[in-house]
């Protein structure tokens, strides 16, 4: 098993260095890449060997050696098939992630209908393809496996118990890897400045069952960075310009202000969030990228567009928690997923909720998808719509299609409008995604063929622009603000730490009063729901430590960046980067190339503290159920 295991791993492993040669060689530590990776390999099959190796000794007295060689035989096979099958696995991954499977493929696996639909959608010939050669290689490694055990010699069980403590110190060893203080872990291999080619040093079976052990201990994420004294989270957080002189309201909420609206109005407005799914930068011109979102760049004149808004993560759960609730990203899961968030956490539909407005979430897929049905009902959203309750002309693999759901929402707003109670709708789009099913002859296509991601990010912009154009001929459009925002961009690549570029998305508020303008300030996505409140003229208690942009859009911002275990604290063109179990580096960021430079200084300890304290803070409201407001 250990060299059939080894051979498997090393040969995937030149694949990929080959693949991304470029990048590797760009490092300049090819060979380090390859020894190490060996390292890593033993580590994983001595995790594999172990098992076997601690139940030989009771079970030598127990069953007799033909049953103990179909035991071993068996328990071999599988490990290896996992092997093979989550290295071939790794290529696709790594297209749309730019990492080897990580904890994103354990989260997705929690969702077998959409992503088998995906899967059988856009990926048909791959997934019969791969299917069959596992079958067929599993078959193979068993009867190699077979015939290996039948020839190897037989030792009576007093010889095999004496040598059996020897072979047990050296599978440990294996393991452990090192004489260090600490075992090895996948942080040790972190060699270069390139995530991605971090990545290539381990394998991917241990990189995902390190992300499902640590998905255990999530409550405690933020800790991987080190130690930093509790008092002096709040305290920095605290300190921000735009909090320093918050009034804080509660002792037991640490993060509970007042928030006074920069806007005064009679009646305070609605507000419609339509969360783009995977609308990064990428795909809109002004912002460096492509020019397949026209009707985006048409709406950009007629309200507030920033120019410089980064993405907390790369998840749909991730864009959630921070647009709708203002959190900040931690190495966990999104708290939409996470059990102590389920209830009375605070979103923006718990807070409007107390001020009398009707809430509701509406998206063109199964809301039970990602938990967020169960996320949103428990946290203030009095109403989910979602695929059931539409007929759309055209459905994909994820659901209704941006048309059909946009429908839905026109007809939706019109009957919270007639109600007369103010209301926040969420509008989660889902064209852009794999594989990329649209409905025919709605636009002029970008790519050939039909299926590609441009292709499908100017079909969701064109059923925006529709939508929008739409809503501005209704009553409720002069009371009503419209933020228009991605959940983060489409693939995440780049060869740095933390790939900046591919977190910049386009945000834009629009409607009712609103006049046109460009913030160029660095803006966070957890900056959103601030300000929203302040231009709808809510002023109202809340936990979020977002930046008002209604009152102030000229001063220099931040932004907070989670890229898998990687946490950015980007302020202007400076990022510090938090590494697990590794000192704290700085970068430069070039925003016009996206190029991320590591500096040969180390960031000043001002800048590890704030750092520190604002990847500390969630994880200590979300273990504590601090992130809520008062009875």
């Amino acid at each position: 098993m250990t060299l059939i295991g080894m051979a498997a791993l090393s040969i995937s492993r030149l694949a990929l260095v080959g693949w991304q040669w470029d990048r590797v060689s760009a490092t300049g530590m090819m060979a380090s890449v390859l020894l190490q990776g060996i390292r890593a390999d033993l580590i994983l099959l001595g995790y594999f060997t172990v098992i076997p190796i601690i139940l030989l000794a009771p079970l030598t007295w127990a069953l007799p050696a033909r049953l103990l060689r179909i035991i071993c035989t068996s328990w071999a096979t599988i490990a290896l098939v996992l092997i093979v099958f989550m290295e071939v696995s790794s290529p696709q991954f790594i297209t749309q992630f730019d990492v080897r499977p990580n904890r994103l493929f354990i989260e997705y696996l929690l969702h077998p209908k959409e992503v088998v639909a995906m899967l059988w959608n856009g990926f048909r010939f791959t997934v019969i393809a791969g299917v069959g050669a596992s079958i067929l290689l599993g078959a193979a490694i068993f009867y190699v496996l077979r015939v290996a055990s039948a020839s190897a010699v037989t030792w009576p069980a007093r010889r095999l118990l004496l040598i059996w403590p020897l072979v047990f110190l050296l599978v440990c060893v294996q393991i452990r890897s090192t004489t260090a203080h600490r075992p090895a872990n996948p942080a040790l291999f972190a060699l270069t400045g390139d995530a991605m080619v971090n990545s290539l040093v381990i394998n991917s079976p241990w990189a995902v069952l390190d992300a499902l052990l640590s998905m255990r201990k999530e409550a405690n994420s933020s800790e991987i960075y080190g130690p930093f004294p509790r008092d002096k989270v709040f305290e920095t957080v605290k300190s921000a310009s735009w909090l320093k002189d918050a009034e804080f309201t509660s002792a037991e909420l640490p993060t509970l202000h007042r928030q006074v609206a920069a806007i005064k109005r009679d009646r305070p407005l609605n507000l419609v969030i339509v969360l783009e799914e995977s609308l990064g930068a990428t795909f809109v011109e002004s912002l460096g990228g492509l020019p397949v979102t026209p009707e985006l760049e048409k709406l950009k004149h007629d309200g507030w567009w920033f120019q410089q808004l980064y993405a907390t993560g790369t998840r749909s759960v991730r864009g959630i928690e921070a647009v709708v609730a203002g959190y900040p990203p931690t190495p966990a899961r999104s708290v939409v997923k996470l059990s102590l968030a389920q209830q009375n956490f605070y979103t923006l539909a718990l807070g409007l909720g107390r001020e009398g407005y009707a809430t509701e979430f509406v998206y063109g897929g199964e809301a039970h998808f990602d938990n967020m049905r169960s996320f949103f009902t428990g946290n203030g959203f009095q109403r989910v719509v979602d695929r059931n309750d539409m007929t759309p002309v055209f459905e994909g693999s994820w659901g209704a299609s941006d048309e059909d759901l946009f429908n839905k929402s026109l007809e939706r707003l019109t009957t919270l409008h007639k109600e007369g109670k103010p209301f926040f709708s969420l509008i989660f789009s889902s064209s852009n995604h794999q594989p990329f099913e649209f409905p025919d002859g709605r636009i002029e296509l970008h790519d050939s063929p039909k299926q590609t991601v441009n292709n499908a990010v100017k079909y969701a912009d064109f059923a925006l622009g529709r939508f929008i154009s739409e809503a501005k001929k209704q009553d409720y459009w002069k009371d009503t603000i419209f933020l228009i925002v991605a959940d983060h961009d489409t693939r995440v690549y780049g060869n740095s730490l933390v790939p900046i570029k591919k977190f910049h998305i386009p945000g834009l508020i629009l409607g009712a009063d609103i006049q046109p303008k460009r913030i160029a300030a660095v803006a966070s996505q957890i900056d959103l729901g601030p300000t929203l409140l302040s231009l709808m003229g809510v002023s109202s208690q809340h936990p979020m430590i977002g930046r008002d942009f209604a009152r102030d859009s000229d001063s220099p911002g931040r932004a907070l960046i989670q890229f898998d275990n990687y946490f950015a604290w980007l302020e202007g063109t400076t990022a510090t980067i938090l590494r697990p179990g590794k000192s704290p580096v700085l970068a430069s960021y070039d925003a016009a190339s996206g190029d991320v430079s590591i500096e040969a200084a180390a960031p000043t300890p001002a800048q590890i503290d704030t750092a520190m304290a604002h990847v500390m803070l969630p994880s200590i409201v979300y273990r504590e159920r601090r992130y809520k407001l008062a009875r």
